[in-house]
């Protein structure tokens, strides 16, 4: 079993940062053999990718409303996963999910609220 706790969550004023951090750990952990990822969900919208970074760190993907914005970075050595969240609009509000996933394996961690105030 994995387990993935965020942290970092909470208000801010449009424009403002935030530094999500996702802790991993559990007897089948290895950092190098996952991708990890950050996704959002919205009330009442589908959850969504927001940005992914491969097992090594080499490889990252972001959806477009993101990018230029947000960076996510892997620190394999302490098992963490970031996301710092630059420029922030009101739109970014949601419950940010992180995730890891290996081959036909995935786990989520319990989310963390983002609110972004206009």
């Amino acid at each position: 079993q994995v387990q993935l706790v965020e942290s970092g969550g909470g208000l801010v004023q449009a424009g403002g940062s935030l530094r999500l951090s996702c802790a991993a750990s559990g007897r089948s952990f290895i950092a190098y053999a996952y991708d990890m990822g950050w996704f959002r969900q919205a009330p009442g919208k589908e959850r969504e990718a927001v940005a992914t970074i491969n097992w090594s760190g080499a490889s990252t993907y972001y959806t477009d409303t993101v990018k230029g914005r947000f960076t996510i970075s892997k620190d394999n050595a302490k098992n963490m996963v970031y996301l710092q969240m630059n420029s922030l609009k009101p739109e970014d509000t949601a419950v940010y999910y992180c995730n890891a996933v290996r081959g036909p394996v995935g786990y989520w961690g319990q989310g963390t609220q983002v609110t972004v105030s206009s």
